[in-house]
C-alpha cells in the first residue's frame, strides 16, 4: 500500500477547501447589486421637531414628519416637496444619470442624493414602505425563487448521488474482475468520487438568476421572480399600450394654423378662453401660452358647452372655441381651415376651432405625442425579431395615425379594458406574449399576458398585476428588459452544459474508461482539483452577465427626437458649429463655468450652455479638436459624455 498517495488525503481535503473558497468569493459578488442597495439605506435623518432642526436615527422618522435635506445629503425616506429647489441624483434607483429636478409639490425618494439647494420636506413614506425598500425586497424575492429551468438540475441532482456511489462501487468491481491490484481499483473508485460534481448543476440557475436580477436593479428593470426573468428571455410578441407607455400620456399643442391673424394673438386669444375650462385640452393650449409668454386676458360672460366648445368676451369681442360643427354656427369656416383640420386629423390630432365675433381665427392642434425614445424602443424590438402590437381604446383614424409614428407592425384600436385581455390571449397563439402598459384599465391584460410590464410611473393596481417593474418610465426599457432576460436564460443554458458535460466526461475519465484505449488515468487528487473548478466556472461564468449591454446596437434606427449625439458638426450660414453632451452640470452657476472654460479655448467664439439639456453649443471661427474642447470641459469639473 505504500503507492497509494497517503498524501492525496490531504490534498484533496486542501483542493475542495480552495476551490470552495474561490467559489464562496465568486458567488459572494453575485450579490453585489443587492448588497449596494442596501448599503445605500441611509442610517439618520435631520427631522424638524417644533421648529428646531433635530437630528435622528432612521427608524424614528414617522410617517408626516418634516424634514429637511442639505446639498449633498442623501434623502433619508420617501417624501414630498414642501419648500426649496433642488436637482436629485436618482442614479441608484432608475440608472438615469442626469439628477432630477426637484421644486415644492415634487416627490422625493429615501437614498437619491440631493445635489444643489436646500429643501424641506414632508415624509410620506418609511422603513419598508419607501421605494428602495421595495426595491430590495423585490430583487431579494426574485433571487430566492426558483426558476421552471431549474426543475431540471433539481431532477438530476436528486438521483446524482446514488447514481455516482453506484458508479463508483461498480468502477473497483470492474477493476478487480479484471485481475487490476487492490490499489488500483480503490484509487479509480475514489477518483470517481472525487471528481463527481452535484454543486455545478445546483448552482447552474440560481447565481444566473442573482446576477441578471441584480444587473436589471442596477438599471431600473425590477424582476418580481425568477419565473419572470426566464419567461421574458423567451418572449415573441410585445403588446404596447398607447396612453403613458407609447405616448407620454398628456397632451400638448403640436401645430396653430392661424387664418387671417397672426399665432400669438390667436394662441392669446385661445388661451384667454381655456382659462377656466377644466378640460384636459384646455391645459395643453395654457401651458403652450405660458412657454411662449403669451398674455393671457380677462374674460366676462364665460359658458361652457359640454361636447362642444366655450365662448366668453375677450375685450369686448365674443370669443368662440370648440370643434367645427360648434364654430360653423357663429361664422363661416374657410376652405383652408377645413383642409388643414382634415390634415391634422388624419395625423392623430384633434383641431380646435377659434372664431372671433363672425370670423374665423384658425385652429390649434392638440395631441398625446409620442414619448422621445418610443420610435427607437419600437425599432429596437423589431430588430430582436419582436411582432409589436399597440393596443388602444381610441379611435381607429388616432390610433393608426400614432402607430405609423412609433413604427408597430399592428395597431388593434377601440378595445376596452376587458376587451384588451382576449387580445392577449389571442396574441399568445403567436408565441410567449409581454404586455407593457401603466393604467389601472391595464391591469387584466398585464396578468393575462405571459409576461407583465408596467411602467413604474404608471398605477399602482398596474405596478402590483405586472411581473416586471420598468422604475425609469422609459419605453427603451422594454427591449433592455429582454435582452436581459435572454442572456440570463442563454447564461443558464450554458452552466448547466458545462455542469452535464463536466460530469459526462469526468466520471468515465476518472473510472479509467480511457486507460485500456489512451492510457489515461487519473489521481484523485487532479479529480479533487477538477471537482472544485467546476462549480467556480460556473459561478465566473454567471457573473459575465454584469457586461450584458442593454442598449441599442448600432445601427438600429434611431430617431432624432430620441438620440442625442456626443458631438455634431454642421455649417449653418458659414458658421462651424459643435454640440458638446456634459455631465455634472446642476445650475446656472455651472453653465456660467462651462461657459468660460470653453469661450477662453483659442477658436472658439461663442459658447451657449444648457445644464437643463447638459448640452453646450459651441460656435467656432478655426478648427478646433474635440479633444481639445473636451479637455477644457474637464478641468472645469464636468465630464463630457461618450
Amino acid at each position: 500500500f505504500h503507492n497509494l498517495y497517503f498524501e492525496s488525503a490531504a490534498m484533496i481535503l486542501t483542493l475542495i477547501t480552495v476551490g470552495k473558497l474561490l467559489e464562496a468569493k465568486s458567488k459572494g459578488r453575485t450579490t453585489n447589486a443587492l448588497k449596494s442597495l442596501m448599503n445605500l439605506s441611509p442610517k439618520k435623518a435631520v427631522v424638524l421637531i417644533n421648529g428646531v432642526e433635530t437630528e435622528v436615527n432612521i427608524d424614528e422618522v414617522n410617517k408626516g414628519d418634516e424634514f429637511v435635506v442639505r446639498p449633498g445629503e442623501s434623502v433619508p425616506v420617501d417624501g414630498i416637496v414642501l419648500e426649496g429647489e433642488t436637482a436629485v441624483d436618482e442614479s441608484m434607483l432608475t440608472g438615469e444619470s442626469v439628477p432630477a429636478d426637484k421644486s415644492k409639490g415634487s416627490t422625493v425618494s429615501a437614498a437619491t442624493i440631493n445635489r444643489s439647494g436646500f429643501i424641506r420636506c414632508k415624509a410620506t413614506a418609511v422603513g419598508e414602505d419607501t421605494t428602495l425598500s421595495q426595491i430590495i425586497k423585490m430583487v431579494s424575492d426574485a433571487a430566492a425563487t426558483k426558476a421552471p429551468i431549474a426543475k431540471i438540475a433539481d431532477r438530476v441532482s436528486g438521483i446524482f448521488v446514488p447514481a455516482v456511489i453506484s458508479i463508483a462501487v461498480i468502477t473497483f468491481i470492474v477493476w478487480m474482475i479484471t485481475g487490476a491490484p487492490f490499489k488500483t481499483a480503490i484509487a479509480r473508485a475514489i477518483s470517481v468520487l472525487v471528481i463527481s460534481c452535484p454543486c455545478a448543476l445546483g448552482l447552474a440557475t440560481p447565481v444566473a438568476i442573482m446576477v441578471g436580477s441584480g444587473v436589471g436593479a442596477r438599471n431600473g428593470i425590477l424582476f418580481k421572480t425568477a419565473v419572470s426573468l426566464e419567461e421574458t428571455g423567451k418572449i415573441k410578441v410585445v403588446a404596447l399600450d398607447k396612453t403613458g407607455t407609447i405616448t407620454q400620456g398628456k397632451p400638448v399643442v403640436t401645430d396653430i394654423f392661424a387664418d387671417d391673424t397672426d399665432e400669438n394673438r390667436l394662441l392669446s386669444a385661445a388661451a384667454s378662453l381655456e382659462a377656466k375650462s377644466e378640460h384636459p385640452l384646455a391645459q395643453a393650449v395654457l401651458d403652450e401660452a405660458k412657454d411662449r409668454q403669451i398674455p393671457i386676458f380677462e374674460t366676462s360672460g364665460f359658458e361652457a358647452v359640454p361636447g362642444k366648445g366655450l365662448k366668453a368676451v375677450i375685450n369686448g369681442d365674443e370669443v368662440h372655441g370648440g370643434n367645427r360643427a360648434y364654430i360653423s354656427r357663429f361664422c363661416e369656416i374657410p376652405q383652408s381651415l377645413s383642409v388643414k383640420a382634415e390634415e391634422f386629423a388624419n395625423q392623430g390630432k384633434t383641431p380646435l376651432f377659434f372664431s372671433k365675433g363672425n370670423k374665423a381665427m384658425g385652429i390649434i392642434a392638440v395631441a398625446d405625442v409620442l414619448k422621445p425614445d418610443s420610435q427607437s424602443a419600437v425599432s429596437e424590438l423589431k430588430r430582436m425579431g419582436m411582432h409589436v402590437v399597440m393596443l388602444t381604446g381610441d379611435n381607429k383614424k388616432t390610433a393608426e395615425a400614432i402607430g405609423a409614428q412609433a413604427g408597430v407592425d399592428e395597431v388593434i384600436a377601440e378595445v376596452l379594458p376587458e376587451g384588451k385581455e382576449s387580445v392577449i390571449r389571442r396574441l399568445k397563439q403567436r408565441g410567449k406574449t409581454a404586455m407593457a402598459g401603466d393604467g389601472i384599465n391595464d391591469a387584466p391584460a398585464l396578468t393575462s399576458a405571459d409576461v407583465g410590464i408596467a411602467i413604474g410611473a404608471g398605477a399602482d393596481v398596474a405596478i402590483d398585476a405586472a411581473d416586471v417593474v420598468l422604475m425609469k418610465s422609459r419605453l427603451s426599457d422594454v427591449p433592455a428588459a429582454i435582452k436581459l432576460g435572454r442572456a440570463t436564460l442563454k447564461n443558464i443554458y450554458e452552466n448547466l452544459f458545462w455542469a452535464f458535460i463536466y460530469n459526462v466526461i469526468g466520471i468515465p475519465l476518472a473510472a479509467g474508461a480511457f486507460s485500456a484505449l489512451l492510457g489515461w488515468q487519473m489521481n484523485p487528487m487532479f479529480g479533487a482539483a477538477a471537482m472544485s473548478l467546476s462549480s467556480f466556472c460556473v459561478v465566473t461564468n454567471a457573473l459575465r452577465l454584469n457586461f450584458v449591454n442593454l442598449k441599442p446596437k448600432p445601427g438600429a434606427a434611431v430617431p432624432d427626437t430620441a438620440r442625442r449625439e456626443i458631438i455634431t458638426e454642421e455649417k449653418e450660414n458659414d458658421e462651424m458649429k459643435t454640440k458638446i453632451n456634459i455631465e455634472g452640470m446642476m445650475c446656472p452657476h455651472c453653465e456660467a463655468r462651462v461657459k468660460s472654460a470653453l469661450e477662453a479655448v483659442d477658436g472658439v467664439e461663442a459658447a451657449d450652455v444648457s445644464h437643463k439639456k447638459g448640452l453646450a453649443k459651441v460656435k467656432l471661427g478655426a478648427d478646433v479638436p474635440f479633444e481639445t474642447l473636451k479637455t477644457a470641459v474637464e478641468e472645469a469639473g464636468y465630464k463630457v459624455v461618450e
